[in-house]
């Protein structure tokens, strides 16, 4: 009997032991794990998005294995991509993929083989540029219609004569029908905030906004102008054009462009003529201009970094006889281009837009304040006619051709296409506008000379107004 007591005693004591050798493995197992963890650095996490349909339109069975892992939650973040909102994990990382731009391998090497493909990852101690989507938040300013409002304009068409061109001014021109100055924008899927000056103000505080593009930009920075200041003189505004090289220069008629600030809240407001969006460059020895269409104005380069607003506009000057009158000749790498697509009138512009469009999206990681806008074509209203055959645009009845824009697209589908993939956002006016004939300046002029009619230019206080607008809501 003793024996066997003796036997269990030693047979308790085994398990005793083989258990303590057990929980000391696991133990050491569990210590080693954790202190190899510490040293994985977060760079090599993974970023798994979820919901791949809502950024490329990918059939659903095609990700349906797809699982979103969620690692270090400190990182997470809505990242806007084609105007939806898709929650995604944002490794830590020093260098990161903006708009699609490869601006570092390490990118692909954090994202999974089967995770869906982003136009744009930002860190979250990164400020993401709001002038990533089409459209402000979802809402689609372009779609909507025009109703009456007592309360428009916001300033007098008599008034503004420190801003305004008195060839703008239809008020002071034999023009008697005024109806199309009550008629206000109202988006169809958001409501609209009203302009103030003060407000604008306020919003632009210690800002710059610059409008860069051709005579229609000029009319918008106008317009600009006097709805600030409320069409009153304003005698504390001060003239900065010489910080930006804008001062006129021996045998000009004007100078390349105007700025101007307001003091109390060290708000500029610019505008630089640029009809054509590319750079243009004397050619030694020749009367010619080198337009370089894959190159943006000198301007641009020069002063983006002051900006924090940039509208951009082009379209009319890009024809034959404006080339041609102005000695522009096209250039592609610093030669004279020989590439027949860039040959045509077509291809030429949309290749110029597309180009500098691309670079200002370059830029905006190192400038993540700047919100860039290009602006679509302003609609022309020619009848019977061009403007040098016998075109006229007499019509007097504003909406005699519709009131409302029912469509989600753009009309201006070079603009659009050439915004698509960027940062840049398209401030989209084309569609609201073609059904404004009535606006234009059309045989209303200060010198009234007969036969003359401008269908392209624009009343002021009019549509530009409602450009602005739209503008002041989508900053």
């Amino acid at each position: 009997m003793k024996g066997v007591t003796q036997g269990l005693k030693v047979t308790q004591v085994s398990f005793i032991l083989i258990g303590l050798v057990c929980a000391t493995v696991l133990a050491l197992t569990w210590s080693k794990t954790t202190f190899l963890a510490s040293f994985i650095p977060i760079q090599n996490r993974v970023l798994q998005l979820v919901g791949p349909e809502e950024i490329s339109g990918s059939n659903t069975s095609a990700h349906a294995g797809l699982k979103q892992v969620e690692l270090e939650r400190d990182f997470t973040e809505n990242v806007t991509i084609t105007g939806k909102e898709v929650t995604g994990v944002i490794a830590e990382q020093e260098s990161y993929e903006l708009s699609g731009r490869q601006n570092n391998s390490k990118q692909e090497e954090i994202v999974q083989e089967n995770a869906p493909t982003v136009k744009s990852v930002v860190p979250r101690d990164q400020p993401r540029n709001l002038s990533a989507t089409t459209r402000n938040e979802g809402c689609n300013y372009a779609k909507g219609k025009w109703v009456i409002d007592d309360n428009w304009p916001v300033y007098s068409g008599f008034g503004c004569s420190q801003w305004l061109s008195p060839m703008w001014a239809c008020r002071l021109t034999q023009r008697t029908d005024f109806e199309y100055e009550k008629l206000r924008w109202k988006p169809k899927d958001c409501k609209m905030e009203g302009f103030t000056g003060s407000k604008f103000l306020e919003r632009m505080t210690d800002k710059t906004l610059a409008f860069v593009g051709d005579s229609l930009g000029r009319q918008q920075f106008q317009s600009l102008m006097c709805m600030v200041t409320g069409g009153q003189h304003n005698p504390d505004v001060l003239d900065v054009g010489h910080d930006y090289g804008l001062v006129k220069s021996r045998g000009s008629i004007r100078p390349d462009g105007w700025a101007y600030r307001f003091p109390q809240t060290n708000t500029t407001i610019l505008y630089y003529w640029s009809a054509s969006l590319c750079d243009l460059e004397p050619i030694a020895s020749s009367s010619d201009i080198a337009m370089h269409l894959d190159r943006p104005p000198a301007f641009l380069r020069r002063f983006l970094h002051k900006f924090d607003v940039l509208v951009l506009n082009t379209g009319h000057h890009w024809n034959r006889g404006k080339l041609k009158a102005n000695r522009w000749v096209m250039h592609v790498g610093g030669v004279p281009n020989t590439n027949r697509k860039l040959a045509t009138i077509g291809g030429a512009k949309d290749f110029t837009v597309r180009s500098t469009v691309k670079w200002v999206d370059s830029q905006l990681p190192s400038r993540p304040g700047l919100k860039a806008f290009l602006r679509t074509l302003a609609p022309r209203h020619f009848f019977n006619g061009e403007w040098n055959t016998g075109g006229t645009c007499d019509n007097t009845t504003p909406l005699s051709g519709g009131k409302e824009v029912a469509q989600d697209e753009s009309s201006d589908r070079l603009a659009a296409a050439a915004v698509n993939g960027t940062f840049v956002k398209l401030l989209d006016i084309t569609a609201l506008s073609q059904l404004r004939d009535e606006g234009h300046i059309s045989r209303y002029s200060i010198k009234a000379t007969p036969g003359v009619q401008d269908c392209l230019h624009w009343c002021l206080p009019g549509i530009p107004d409602t450009w602005n607008e739209i503008l002041f809501n989508q900053i």
